[in-house]
């Protein structure tokens, strides 16, 4: 990672200039090579993405592709030269995918009914595994489908489970449940149709940050 006062040229199909300016010149373990400035936000002005040559030479940083193209960054004044290994990425997570939101649901299910005692987690049926199975102090089953965003086709599909578990004497008559972080408008009504009750929940609030779930 440089921060320098410098200009710099490209040379390809076409030509660029930069002038002279205060930028950052960042050089990666993957042979790209970045020129930023303070604006444009997380667009560098100009780049070279890999495979290309570095090279460096006498107050210059030259960075050369199979195809002839060429960025070549003239270093007037340097201000900082820091090399730093970032080691192993991880890669992204995402917060709030479905499989986290029934995670944490599994280990809390009485926030969906005080009553509720969690039968299985990934019940399976034959067309796909109920997300929760649960029963409450009655003896009813309760079938519930999570989702990040309750759309139509959710309740499409935790109808289809309630149906074959209702041929299953042992759960027969069952009830369902959608559990979405939020829901389409049309979803709701046609879950209410149906007679599937909807809640809304936040992950804030299954982390323990806050207290507050909203049963439409």
């Amino acid at each position: 990672m440089i921060i320098a006062s410098c200009s710099v040229a490209y040379k390809g199909r076409l030509g660029a200039r930069l002038a002279r300016a205060n930028r950052l010149i960042l050089l990666k373990a993957d042979g790209s090579i970045a020129v930023h400035s303070d604006a444009k936000a997380f667009k560098p002005l100009n780049w070279m993405n890999p495979p290309c040559t570095i090279t460096f030479g006498e107050g210059t940083v030259t960075a050369s592709t199979p195809k002839g193209e060429t960025l070549c960054i003239e270093l007037h004044e340097v201000f900082s030269d820091i090399d730093h290994t970032l080691g192993v990425e991880p890669g992204l997570e995402k917060d709030g995918v479905e499989s986290q939101l029934q995670e944490l649901l599994a280990d809390q299910v009485t926030v969906l009914g005080s009553d509720f005692v969690l039968v299985k987690r990934e019940y399976p049926t034959d067309i796909g595994p109920v997300d929760l199975l649960c029963v409450d102090s009655n003896g009813q089953t309760i079938a519930i489908e999570i989702k990040r965003v309750g759309e139509i086709a959710g309740v499409e599909q935790l109808l289809r489970y309630q149906e074959r578990l209702d041929r299953d004497s042992r759960f027969a008559p069952t009830r369902a449940m959608f559990v979405a972080q939020r829901f389409k408008p049309q979803a709701k009504v046609f879950a209410e149709s149906k007679g599937i009750a909807c809640v809304e929940v936040d992950l804030a609030t299954l982390r323990g940050d806050s207290m507050s779930f909203t049963l439409f």
